[in-house]
C-alpha cells in the first residue's frame, strides 16, 4: 500500500529525472473564479503529463533482471507515453495497450518513444486487462497499471510534494487543490503528501459529467461503475471505477468532487493559453474548469489546481481557441 514513506522514495528516484514543474498564477483568471487561482502544469511534465512520474517511479524500483524482460502498460495515451519514455531511458521494451478510439497524437507519441503499440475496441467493450494477461504471460512482462499500483500511486504524489513546497513559499496554508480524476491514481497520491506536508489543503477530485464515478462513489461510500467506457473528449480521465487502491485513500482525504462539462474544459483550455501561455488538454483542464467555472461548489479564497496533460490534436485545441471569440 502507498503511503507517504514510498512517495519521499519516489521523489529521491526521480530527482534528476523528473521536472519540477512551477506554480503559476494570473490576475485574469482570479477575476473570472472569483479567487486566488494557482496553477500546477503538469503539461509541461516529459511527455506532457503528470504519467511520467509514475511510470519513471515504478521502473526505477524494478530490479535490474526483471526491468530488462520488458514491461506493458494499458493506457488511452498519457500513462502510455511515461511509460514508453521510462523504458526506453531504461533502454528495456515496452509494450502499450491503447484503446483504438484514442487520440491520435498520443498514438503516435507512444510509438515515437520506441513502444510497440498493440490496439484494443474500447467502444464495443473489448477487454484491455485480457488482451494485456495475454501478453503478459506469452513475453513475460512486467504490468504497471496505471493507477492502481502502489509505486505509479508514489510517483504521482510527488507532484503533491512539490504543491505544498511551494504553497509555503507564497504563504498559502488552507485550500482546495482541485485534481483532474480518473482511476484516482494522481489523486490519492497528492492527497497523501498534501496530508503529510500541508494538512491545511483539502483535495477534490475533478472529473467529466457522465463520467464522475469517483464523485458518486464518495457519496455513495463505495465504488460506483460508469454506464460508458467512452464518449466525452475528456479521454485521458475516462475509466470505468476507482480503483480498488486509490478509492480508501481517496475516501479517507478527499472532500466532495466537482464534476464539469466538455464545453467547460474547453473554455478552461482557451484560458490557459491565452492567459498563462499553456497547451492543455481536455481531460488534463477539468479541475481548471472546476476551478473557473464551479466556484460555488469551492470554500476559501485561494484554489489550487493541476493541469494534468497537454497532449491534444490540433482539431480539438481549435474548438478549444474558438471558445475564446465568444468570450465577453
Amino acid at each position: 500500500m502507498s503511503d507517504i514513506t514510498m512517495i519521499r522514495a519516489a521523489a529521491d528516484r526521480l530527482k534528476g529525472h523528473a521536472r519540477r514543474t512551477p506554480l503559476l498564477s494570473s490576475p485574469f483568471l482570479d477575476e473570472i473564479a472569483g479567487r486566488r487561482v494557482f496553477v500546477k502544469p503538469e503539461c509541461l511534465q516529459h511527455t506532457g503529463s503528470f504519467k511520467y512520474r509514475g511510470g519513471r517511479s515504478a521502473l526505477s524500483a524494478l530490479d535490474g533482471e526483471t526491468r530488462a524482460k520488458g514491461v506493458l502498460a494499458y493506457s488511452s495515451g498519457n500513462h502510455a507515453q511515461g511509460v514508453a519514455k521510462a523504458a526506453a531511458e531504461y533502454g528495456v521494451p515496452a509494450v502499450i495497450i491503447m484503446p483504438a478510439d484514442a487520440p491520435k497524437l498520443k498514438i503516435d507519441n507512444t510509438r515515437a518513444l520506441g513502444a510497440e503499440v498493440v490496439l484494443y475496441d474500447r467502444e464495443n467493450g473489448e477487454s484491455r486487462e485480457a488482451v494485456g494477461e495475454a501478453l503478459k504471460a506469452e513475453r513475460g512482462l512486467t504490468l504497471v497499471k496505471p493507477f492502481d499500483e502502489p509505486l505509479v500511486i508514489a510517483g504521482q504524489g510527488t507532484c503533491g510534494l512539490e504543491i505544498a513546497e511551494q504553497a509555503r513559499e507564497e504563504g498559502i496554508e488552507t485550500g482546495d487543490v482541485l485534481v483532474c480524476c480518473g482511476g484516482g491514481g494522481f489523486t490519492a497520491g497528492v492527497a497523501m503528501a498534501l496530508e503529510a506536508d500541508a494538512p491545511g489543503f483539502r483535495v477534490r477530485p475533478v472529473e467529466p459529467e457522465g463520467f464522475d464515478d469517483v464523485t458518486r462513489s464518495l457519496e455513495s461510500g463505495q465504488r460506483e461503475s460508469n454506464a460508458r467506457a467512452s464518449g466525452n473528449i475528456c479521454d485521458a480521465i475516462l475509466t470505468p471505477a476507482p480503483g480498488e487502491i486509490t478509492f480508501p485513500i481517496m475516501q479517507r482525504l478527499c472532500g466532495p468532487g466537482i464534476a464539469v462539462s466538455e464545453d467547460e474544459c474547453l473554455r478552461a483550455m482557451g484560458v490557459a493559453f491565452q492567459r498563462l501561455k499553456l497547451v492543455a488538454e481536455p481531460g488534463g483542464a477539468a479541475a481548471l474548469a472546476g476551478a473557473l467555472y464551479h466556484g460555488d461548489e469551492i470554500e476559501g479564497d485561494t484554489v489550487i489546481c493541476t493541469i494534468s496533460g497537454g497532449n491534444v490534436d490540433a482539431q480539438v485545441f481549435r474548438r478549444a481557441l474558438a471558445t475564446l471569440d465568444d468570450a465577453p
